[in-house]
C-alpha cells in the first residue's frame, strides 16, 4: 500500500490535469488498479520462478506437502494479487477523489 500511496503523491499534478481535460475518476481508480496489478503481477511470477528453482531446499521443511503442488502455489499466487488488490484500492480512490484545482495548485 506504501508503495502504491507514493506512487499517486508523486503523480497528484498529473492526475489532476487528467482530471481537468475530461477523465472521469472511474477511470482514474481504474489506471492506478492496473498500476497495482502490473506490480503484483511482476511480483508473484519473479516468487513463483524463484519458489520453483528452489524446490529441492525447499523439500526439506515442508512436510506432507509437495513444494512444486499446482493447488497450493496457484492459492497463493491468488491470494497474493488479491492481496495486492485490496493495498491499491486506497490509493486509488484518494486518486480518483483528487481535485483538478487543489492539484494543479499542488506544487
Amino acid at each position: 500500500m506504501a508503495l502504491m500511496a507514493s506512487a499517486v503523491a508523486r503523480r497528484v499534478n498529473e492526475i489532476g490535469v487528467r482530471m481537468a481535460l475530461g477523465a472521469q475518476a472511474y477511470q482514474v481508480l481504474w489506471m492506478v488498479l492496473v498500476e497495482a496489478s502490473w506490480l503484483a503481477l511482476t511480483g508473484i511470477g519473479a516468487g513463483l520462478v524463484l519458489a520453483l528453482m528452489l524446490t529441492r531446499f525447499l523439500k526439506l521443511i515442508l512436510f506432507g506437502l509437495r513444494p512444486d503442488d499446482p493447488l497450493t502455489l496457484a492459492g497463493a499466487a491468488l491470494l497474493l494479487f488479491a492481496t495486492a488488490i485490496l493495498a491499491g484500492w486506497g490509493p486509488a480512490r484518494r486518486a480518483s477523489s483528487i481535485q483538478p484545482v487543489q492539484a494543479l495548485r499542488h506544487e
